[in-house]
């Protein structure tokens, strides 16, 4: 099953650029994506599957988990081959594009990388913040949330305005304090002994 569209730099080097998101045509993503590729840009395109239905017949199809957007990171001193390519609008942020952090980035590879069930959901900023203990998903943080008897984790892009949620085990996840309250104050304990996650029903 096809999760990601993902190049690497073509000399095997890891680059020294931060990931940057570029916004594109509706349904141009996966094009957009191969052609930054075929360049020798590393591109980074996150897929899931979705069932859609015609009359006749049901289709998986591999759809972009963030409409219109494409991650690459490289490619800020090749400004013209990438914006003369087909289906590409402009930066995230415009003549002064803004680097996505890197923990979204990795917690996004992560996702990708499992076999969970990974999917489009709407942004979220605030419900109990909880980091997964093991698993494929170990480290990753985001907003817990509770659907009928499921548990899911919502990690929200900030810079996109974007979110993707995963299912996850609720005995798989402690409950810690947000990043920027983390960064903010200095001596703050991050992790809670003895909290039960809460999880938002939705």
């Amino acid at each position: 099953m096809l999760k990601a569209i993902n190049s690497t730099a073509g000399d095997g080097t890891a680059p020294i650029y931060g990931w940057h998101a570029l916004y594109t045509r509706h349904q141009h993503e996966k094009v957009v994506a191969g052609v930054l590729a075929n360049k020798g840009l590393e591109v980074f395109l996150p897929l899931y599957t979705a069932a859609h239905r015609w009359k006749d017949r049901t289709k998986q199809l591999s759809l972009p988990l963030f409409p219109c957007y494409v991650f690459v990171r490289e490619g800020l001193d090749r400004q013209l081959q990438i914006m003369t390519t087909p289906g590409v609008f402009s930066w995230v942020g415009g003549s002064r594009p803004v680097e996505i952090p890197e923990a979204d980035m990795e917690a996004l590879f992560k996702m990708v990388a499992s076999s969970l069930r990974v999917e489009p959901h709407p942004f979220l900023k605030c419900g109990d913040w909880v980091r997964v203990k093991l698993g494929p998903l170990e480290g990753v943080e985001g907003i817990l949330l509770r659907k009928k008897n499921l548990f899911r984790l919502v990690l929200s892009v900030e810079m996109l305005q974007k979110a993707v949620a995963v299912e996850v085990d609720i005995s798989m996840v402690e409950r810690v304090t947000r990043p920027d309250v983390r960064n903010s104050t200095p001596g703050f304990v991050s992790e809670v002994p003895g909290h039960r996650s809460r999880a938002l029903a939705v």
